[in-house]
């Protein structure tokens, strides 16, 4: 299976995670042109106020969607995994009012907003799929609003490391669970509101309480329960089942 191929077949997995697709619209999915480019590092492939005409998928490492202040501090408000179609909200919205970011080196998928206009006006029942999956996309955001305006620094952490926990899984965790872990301090801190300094501190409070560790690149959860405990997490506003 190719890069394109596999990448796609990463996002119908979210897709149908949540909608029930026919033989049909899955190879529709499939068969989506586009262009892959590969992003160094820290790099931004979507800039503030940029028009875009093509949606970006991430196929492997990890996208930031972030804002920025005048004075150039940055507020991460989304990561983007291996599967998410970062910006498909940019097909009726082309004039970016975030950015994105690699985090990491990060290969992604630039599918041309015409050819997924063309499904939509195929299917129904793809178009409610996109839809539904851009809903996702915004109740993770309303979740952090929440999380990080009025959770302490480590419920904020432990919020982040319970939902990439359960994002990588699938809506599955449990002690003993490991995922890769490409998220430095200091973006940490940028998507928690944190300082770097905070971050650390808060990182080994949580290792030294028996919640979770980071080592490296990777994260493991040590007891999900009282990590999910101090994090106040529930997973359901990532709606990782279908919906009735």
């Amino acid at each position: 299976m190719n890069d394109a191929r596999y990448g796609l077949s990463l996002w119908l997995d979210r897709l149908t995670l949540r909608s029930t697709l026919t033989e049909d619209e899955r190879e529709a999915i499939l068969a989506l042109p586009g262009e892959l480019e590969l992003i160094r590092p820290n790099r931004d492939f979507v800039r503030l106020g940029e028009q875009v005409s093509r949606a970006c998928l991430v196929v492997s490492g990890l996208a930031g969607r972030f804002g920025q202040t005048r004075n150039g501090e940055r507020q991460m408000t989304a990561l983007h995994i291996a599967g998410d179609m970062a910006d498909l909200h940019s097909v009726v919205l082309p004039k970016a009012a975030t950015a994105l970011q690699s985090v990491g080196e990060t290969l992604i998928y630039r599918v041309p907003h015409a050819e997924i206009h063309k499904l939509v006006g195929q299917s129904r029942t793809l178009a409610e799929a996109f839809w539904r999956d851009c809903m996702v996309d915004a109740a993770v955001l309303s979740q952090w609003a929440l999380v990080n305006a009025r959770l302490s620094a480590k419920g904020r952490v432990a919020h982040l490391l319970c939902e990439m926990a359960c994002r990588f899984g699938k809506g599955q965790s449990h002690d003993g669970h490991e995922i890769d872990w490409p998220l430095t301090q200091t973006t940490l801190g940028d998507t928690t509101g944190l300082t770097p300094v905070h971050v650390n501190r808060t990182l080994r409070a949580l290792r030294e309480g028996g919640a979770a560790h980071i080592t490296g690149k990777t994260m493991r959860v040590i007891d999900w329960p009282r990590l999910r405990d101090i994090a106040e997490f529930d997973a359901r506003y990532l709606v990782l089942e279908k919906a009735d």
